[in-house]
C-alpha cells in the first residue's frame, strides 16, 4: 500500500513556526465494489475520516479500476489518497478508522478477527447493507453471512465471532454506518440503541461535480442483476424492456452483473441503445439527466441513489414491482420483501 498521500507530505513541510490543527488519524478503505468506493469518497468529503486516507480496491475488478479513473478525474476530497489496487484485505489502521463495505466478506470477518479493537466505518454496499444491519440487531446472535448463504460449521463460526466483535465495537461507540437507503425507522431505532452511530447521506460530492452529458434518449432503463442471479426468469424481463421499446426509443444501461444471453438480444433491438458497460456505477454516469428524462428500473438500490443525485434535477425515476409470476423458485419471500424497500411509488408491469 502507498504512504501517506501529497497533501499530509506538504503539510509536514510548512514551516514550525505556522500553527496547524492537529490531524484526524488517517484511515484505511478497504472497497470491493463500485458503490463501496463511491460510498467511501463521500465519508471523506463528510469529514468522517482523517487526512491521508488511504484506498485500497480489490485487485482485478475492471469495474472498481474504471470508478477509481473517474473518481480521479473528478477531483477527489481534500485528504484522500489516490486508489491503488492491493490483492489482500487492507490492513486496518491502528488510530483511524477501518472503512468496509462487504463485513460478509470472509477474508474481512478473518481480518477484523485478528485486528483487535479498532473504530470501524460500514459504508453502503447495496441491499446487503440492510441485511446486515438486520442481523447486527437481531434478538438471538446471528452470523453474518450473505442472503441466502449455506453455510458450513467453520464458515458459521466465524461469521458468529464477526458478528459479536461488530457488536462489541458499536457497543464501545467504535462502529459508524454510513448510508444513502432508507433505513425503516423501527431499524434505525434498533442500530442506535446498538450503540452503533448511523449517519445518512445524500451523495453531496458527486452532486457537487460536473453534470456529465445525458443519453439523447429520453427513456433510460436500468439493467438488473436479478436474471443474471436466477432470481427473475429471463423470458418476461425481455419481453417487459422490449416492450418498452416499442413506445418509444430507450437507452439501456447494463448491471455489472448483467445476463449476457439479454444483452445479446437487446443489442438487435433497432430501438434500444444499450450502452458498453464500463463499470461506472449510474450514480456517476447518469447524474447529467434532466427534467426531461425518465428513468425506469426493477427494485435496485440505485433507484434510491439516483432519487438523491438527481433530486435537483427533477428527472423522473420510477421502480417497477415485480410481477409474481416473473420470480423463480430461488426468490424467498424475505428477499422479495427488502426489494419492496427499493421500489417507491412504483409503476405496475401490464400482465
Amino acid at each position: 500500500m502507498a504512504g501517506e498521500c501529497e497533501n499530509r507530505r506538504a503539510i509536514d513541510r510548512m514551516s514550525p513556526h505556522m500553527p496547524i490543527s492537529p490531524l484526524p488519524p488517517p484511515a484505511v478503505v478497504w472497497a470491493e465494489s463500485p458503490l463501496q468506493l463511491l460510498s467511501a469518497v463521500e465519508a471523506q468529503h463528510a469529514g468522517l475520516l482523517g487526512d491521508g486516507t488511504e484506498v485500497a480496491l480489490r485487485a482485478g475488478s475492471q469495474s472498481l479500476a474504471a470508478t477509481a479513473e473517474e473518481v480521479l478525474r473528478l477531483g477527489m476530497p481534500p485528504g484522500l489518497c489516490p486508489p491503488a489496487p492491493a490483492s489482500r484485505v487492507a490492513r486496518p489502521p491502528r488510530d483511524g478508522r477501518w472503512v468496509i463495505g462487504d463485513a460478509f466478506s470472509g477474508a474481512v470477518q478473518r481480518r477484523l478477527l485478528s485486528s483487535g479493537g479498532r473504530r470501524l466505518l460500514v459504508v453502503d454496499d447495496g441491499l446487503a447493507t440492510i441485511h446486515l444491519l438486520e442481523l447486527l440487531t437481531a434478538p438471538a446472535p446471528r452470523p453474518l453471512a450473505r442472503a441466502r448463504a449455506r453455510l458450513g460449521v467453520p464458515r458459521r463460526a466465524l461469521g458468529l465471532a464477526a458478528a459479536a466483535r461488530l457488536r462489541a465495537a458499536a457497543r464501545a461507540g467504535a462502529l459508524t454506518v454510513f448510508t444513502a437507503l432508507p433505513i425503516p425507522a423501527e431499524l434505525h431505532a434498533a442500530v442506535e440503541a446498538l450503540g452503533a452511530r448511523l449517519v445518512c447521506h445524500d451523495f453531496p460530492w458527486l452532486r457537487g461535480r460536473p453534470a456529465a452529458p445525458p443519453p439523447s434518449q429520453r427513456l433510460v432503463v436500468l439493467g438488473s442483476s436479478l436474471v443474471h442471479n436466477g432470481l427473475v426468469h429471463r423470458r418476461p424481463y425481455l419481453e417487459w424492456v422490449l416492450a418498452l421499446a416499442d413506445t418509444e426509443p430507450l437507452a439501456y444501461r447494463p448491471h455489472r452483473r448483467e445476463c449476457p444471453e439479454v444483452l445479446a438480444e437487446l443489442r438487435r433491438h433497432p430501438r434500444i441503445m444499450v450502452a458498453e458497460p464500463t463499470g461506472v456505477p449510474v450514480e456517476i454516469s447518469l447524474r447529467g439527466l434532466t427534467a426531461e428524462h425518465w428513468v425506469v428500473s426493477l427494485p435496485s438500490t440505485a433507484l434510491t441513489s439516483l432519487r438523491l443525485v438527481l433530486r435537483a434535477a427533477g428527472t423522473t425515476i420510477e421502480g417497477v414491482p415485480v410481477p409474481a409470476d416473473w420470480w423463480t423458485a430461488d426468490a424467498d419471500p424475505e428477499l422479495r420483501a427488502h426489494l419492496s424497500l427499493f421500489v417507491g411509488g412504483g409503476l405496475e408491469i401490464a400482465t
